[in-house]
């Protein structure tokens, strides 16, 4: 059945996925709901964009599963929420998971669902949640046969750049995805290292399982377009990015460029043209 619910995700040409990312709500942040103050509008606009997946969050995926028809983007269901995203890590930490996050994935028709795997300076407590969250939900995905997407995430230190920053080192990246790996993920959202031009190296790693990069914060549209055309090269699966879509004065077009650079190996600069030409 995870064969099943894989090929709802990736298109059957490209076999590739872009996944948007609606769930910034779930994690306390203030910062993080510009752009998605009302999740019924952005979900309908987004499905009008034709992504391959939206990822939600058990109390937003009513907005996408009540729209009637079977063309709509599949569900990817977050799994797990945390509060260590502000400036200031808090001295209580805590990455907790829903309640049996599969069968309620399974009963919301959820194609996918997606859990952390947080690395960050001075918190191993985290790590330690966070694996223990994976271990336990593989073998209830397993047993359901629901793709279990990991999110490897290096964040640089608060005391340096205060807030939720990812570490784009490859050095941190790199044996953090392969434990993702190890632990049994089916799907992998993981960082752009710095450099680009070596994300082979991650999906080498990744030793076959899909590579999805996210898109972290909000950038230019030519940096996104540009910085997505070379990870494409490199050999990734999709792309899942949030901030870059949801914060877009054009959702529903920065959507439409992205799918045709993923799925039709449009240009970073045809890409760009199409957004001028969309005003």
């Amino acid at each position: 059945m995870k064969a099943a619910r894989l090929n709802r995700l990736f298109n059957a040409a490209s076999n590739r996925c872009f996944d948007v990312a609606v769930d910034h709500g779930f994690f306390n942040e203030a910062d993080f709901l510009q752009g998605i103050e009302s999740m019924p509008a952005v979900v309908r606009t987004l499905v009008e964009a034709g992504p391959d997946a939206i990822q939600l969050t058990v109390g937003q995926a009513r907005h996408l599963q009540s729209i009637p028809g079977k063309q709509k983007p599949a569900l990817v269901l977050r799994t797990d929420t945390a509060n260590v995203y502000g400036k200031e890590l808090p001295a209580t930490r805590f990455s907790t998971t829903i309640d049996e996050p599969i069968l309620q994935a399974v009963r919301l028709d959820a194609a996918c669902v997606c859990v952390n795997l947080f690395l960050i300076p001075g918190a191993p407590d985290m790590h330690a949640q966070c694996i223990e969250n994976i271990v336990r939900m593989k073998t209830e995905a397993d047993h359901y046969g629901m793709p279990m997407m990991v999110e490897p995430l290096v964040f640089q230190p608060n005391s340096e750049k205060g807030g939720y920053m990812v570490d784009g080192d490859p050095r941190k990246i790199i044996p953090l995805v392969r434990q993702a790996v190890e632990l049994g993920a089916d799907i992998l959202k993981a960082d752009p290292t710095d450099d680009v031009s070596i994300y082979h190296k991650v999906v080498e790693t990744a030793g076959g399982v899909p590579v999805l990069v996210r898109g972290g914060g909000r950038v230019s549209d030519a940096e996104l377009l540009a910085r997505t055309a070379a990870l494409l090269a490199q050999g990734v699966s999709g792309i899942v990015y949030g901030r870059n879509i949801i914060q877009h004065p054009r959702p529903a077009a920065i959507t439409q460029a992205l799918m045709a650079m993923v799925h039709e190996g449009v240009s970073a600069e045809r890409a760009l043209e199409y957004l001028s030409e969309q005003g």
